[in-house]
């Protein structure tokens, strides 16, 4: 729209003039959330309120996107531009640098700047997703593969039963061809209409996929089915119908047509050669399954792992919320004025126990860190003096139930005037050396590696260890100061605690801040709860897909070990009867055909482990607090998939049992 240029719109409170307009479907540089306005990046102190980041020559934050002129190559630009960059490392950059031995200042010195393609970005999603997705992917694969061997079984039986039906074609004139032309057609039809119907399927799992997934990422990831996505399931679905489809189409136009005519009934086709390629194919299916459902145990109980993962915290009936006025042009006194406004509304609220308040998100994946100097510590060039910190209000520990082992918590006293004071946990402690007896009363700094830094802030409380940024993550050496005592935060992460239901809070809240500020809008309204749980989305996400694929595929071979059962039964009556009239009694005939049942498992069993160990060891990067060959799940796969093929096994062989041998020498 032309009428949208040289208009004026507001930008976190800054004016700002419309110049140009994205091309439609350009969503920036990086995978997450899509920018509505691009400003330059010169700007971004003006859109950015408190960010000063142009002032530190030593904060690195930049990505640079180029395009290569014509004829030059990747590796000649990187060439090029390190030539370049070497010069402004060496002749400028390192002489800023502080607190670097003369072996770090060396490899500093040393260091290119990476090149790399920038068709996909420079987002780290690819690089996080990589893993579980081709997992996901070799998966469903999997399941692909044992439903296609169910078809080529299906397909190899019914071939059998129509051997009398190609036998007259051929004597009619049919080529061999036509036959199997005939045959494959069918077989791509039943292919196509599978995956129709695989389609509808797939629509009904992405609306359940989206179901479960965070907001801020449904937002973000289209789950449609785009062109792309069909067209690459037909040539899949077309492409098993044809390779699985073939050699019963072969096999059952191999054909000897005057003994076919003349037994009539089919027997000709159960060959030893259909037999084996049959009892192959659902022993590969039972190698598979067991595969799939050891993957599945595993993180099922890596989710159990995660579950049971002593956070530290009471996420129970706690609200979370975060309001951010600096973006609508506050001042940093107007925003504190507001921070306690909004507190005090919060807590008169009927049925909330405690409102506290906090700089950095609790279990968002949000970390904020400085280097530090803390009394009794030798710090130094190389040494690790980094902490993450948290700014926040007063009874934070109280309100979140974070067990406070010695001094005192924040109070409301301590604010911008007052005695500059730390809070810092156990890993804390235990990194920078601290005696647990004598942790309150030392002093610290973040002024980290500069040299005669003063302690300046005093350590007043000393807490439990409580999970910081990530559920799963280990908890990090920790300090907590004052958001009071900060002269420029603009924004805040708040918690309320109820006795009653959270919803009641989730409605009110906006309410609450509506009516200080109708313009500030309420940001990541949620219980603590499902923070806590998106925070293991992925976890969350791969266990209940591959259980699912598990089971299914489970089924499926169960399915077809019980069709080649079967058909091997009917196939057999006259032999079984006649092992009858011989003398053989029930449980011998039923022992004759669960031998068979035994032996596939068997194969596919050990076959199976292996593939599961190697697949174990490819999703052990996913896994929480457990190896990739936990034993308690390989024997839970292999005690299900024994109940599942013997369950399975057991019709055939009980109907085998009930043969009447008179009949069955009867039979055809």
């Amino acid at each position: 729209d032309p009428t949208v240029l040289n208009s004026t719109i507001f930008i976190n409170g800054t004016s700002m003039t419309v110049v140009g307009v994205a091309p439609l479907g350009f969503d920036g540089t990086t995978f997450g959330p899509q920018p509505d306005v691009f400003v330059p990046l010169s700007m971004r102190g003006a859109v950015n309120p408190g960010w000063d980041g142009f002032q530190n020559r030593r904060s690195y934050w930049a990505y640079v996107f180029g395009r290569l002129a014509p004829g030059v190559s990747l590796e000649q630009a990187d060439t090029r531009l390190n030539r370049v960059y070497s010069g402004i490392i060496n002749e400028t950059e390192a002489e800023l640098q502080e607190g670097m031995s003369e072996t770090t200042l060396a490899q500093f010195r040393d260091k290119p700047v990476l090149v790399q393609p920038g068709d996909q970005g420079q987002s780290s999603v690819q690089s996080e997703s990589r893993t579980p997705l081709l997992l996901l992917l070799g998966i469903t694969g999997l399941v692909l593969l044992i439903a296609s061997a169910n078809i080529a079984n299906l397909l190899l039986a019914r071939g059998a039963s129509r051997n009398t039906e190609m036998a007259v074609r051929g004597s009619m004139g049919a080529t061999r061809g036509q036959l199997v032309r005939q045959l494959l057609t069918e077989a791509l039809l039943l292919a196509a209409v599978g995956g129709l119907a695989g389609l509808a399927v797939a629509r009904a799992t992405l609306v359940a996929i989206a179901a479960i997934m965070p907001a801020e990422q449904a937002a973000v990831i289209r789950l449609e089915l785009s062109p792309s996505v069909i067209l690459f399931t037909a040539v899949i679905a077309l492409g098993t119908g044809i390779l699985f489809g073939v050699y019963p189409a072969w096999h059952a136009t191999r054909t000897d047509l005057v003994s076919s005519l003349k037994a009539g009934s089919g027997q000709t086709a159960g060959a030893r050669s259909a037999a084996r390629f049959r009892k192959g194919l659902v022993t590969v299916q039972i190698a598979l399954s067991m595969a799939l459902l050891v993957a599945a145990g595993l993180f099922i109980k890596s989710l159990l792992n995660v579950s049971r993962t002593e956070l530290g915290i009471r996420t129970d009936n706690m609200v979370t919320f975060a309001v951010s006025p600096e973006l609508n042009g506050y001042e940093p006194e107007r925003s504190r004025v507001f921070f306690e406004r909004l507190r005090e509304e919060l807590e008169a609220i009927p049925g909330v126990s405690a409102v506290t308040t906090s700089m950095v998100p609790i279990l968002a994946g949000s970390s904020w860190g400085t280097d530090v100097a803390v009394q009794g510590f030798p710090g130094g060039p190389d040494i690790d003096q980094n902490s993450r910190y948290n700014q926040i209000g007063a009874g934070y520990f109280s309100a979140l139930g974070i067990p406070l082992i010695a001094g005192r918590e924040f109070t409301r006293s301590d604010g911008p005037d007052a005695t500059q004071v730390a809070i810092v946990n156990e890993a804390f402690a235990e990194k920078f050396g601290l005696d647990r007896g004598a942790v309150v009363g030392s002093f610290m700094s973040t002024d980290g590696h500069a040299s005669g830094a003063e302690l300046d802030i005093e350590i007043v409380g000393f807490v439990q260890d409580a999970k910081y940024n990530s559920v799963k993550g280990e908890v990090p050496p920790l300090f907590f100061v004052p958001y009071r005592q900060d002269d420029d935060l603009g924004f805040l992460n708040y918690y309320v605690r109820t006795e009653g239901d959270p919803s009641t809070i989730l409605r009110a809240v906006p309410g609450v801040v509506r009516d200080l500020d109708a313009n500030l809008p309420v940001e990541n309204l949620a219980t603590l709860d499902q923070v806590a749980r998106e925070n293991v989305f992925l976890d969350r996400f791969i266990s209940i897909l591959s259980t699912s694929f598990a089971v299914l595929a489970t089924l499926l071979a169960g399915m077809g070990l019980y069709g080649v059962l079967a058909y091997t039964v009917a196939q057999r009556t006259r032999e079984i009867g006649l092992r009858m009239a011989l003398g053989a009694d029930t449980p011998r005939v039923r022992r004759m055909v669960l031998r068979q049942v035994a032996g596939m498992l068997a194969v596919g069993g050990v076959i199976g482990v292996a593939a599961a160990l190697a697949l174990g060891r490819a999703a052990g990067s996913l896994l929480y607090e457990l190896e990739g060959h936990d034993p308690v799940v390989f024997g839970a796969s292999v005690l299900l998939l024994t109940l599942v093929g013997f369950g399975a096994g057991y019709l055939p062989a009980f109907r085998a049992s009930r043969i009447d041998p008179m009949e069955a020498l009867r039979y055809e």
